[in-house]
């Protein structure tokens, strides 16, 4: 499998992650690796800092896809098949159906740049 259809995969691995674990039937270390993948895919913190050049994003190329291969490991071959049929309608034109989904992340980002004006001023 070459790099263009990892990155294929892996762009809808994603959301049938996201459906898997709001199953019941996914099992506790699933979530917890899942939970360290979001943390990590959204975090500020890198393990090696994006103002380095290429190196910079290179742990977010090679880091995030591990993290999300590790999480699709510990999910049940057939639940993970079945939300990855589920997960194929909620892309539209290389963007998400569901936009909604997005709300929480760019409330909290409001959040912290508030905190961060109040801090400066």
């Amino acid at each position: 499998m070459n790099l263009k259809e990892r990155a294929k995969k892996l762009k809808s691995d994603i959301p049938a992650v996201f459906l898997a674990l709001k199953d019941r039937r996914t099992p506790l270390i699933a979530k917890i690796f899942a939970g360290l993948t979001v943390a990590y895919a959204l975090s500020p913190v890198d393990l090696i800092p994006d103002f380095i050049p290429i190196l910079g994003y290179l742990d977010d190329v090679i880091l995030l896809p591990l993290l999300v291969a590790l999480t699709v490991k510990f999910i049940p071959k057939e639940l993970f098949e079945e939300k990855r049929k589920l997960a194929e309608g909620m892309w539209q034109n290389g963007k998400p159906k569901k936009w909604y989904f997005a709300v929480p992340v760019v409330i909290l980002w409001l959040f912290v740049i508030i905190l961060i004006l109040k801090a400066v001023l």
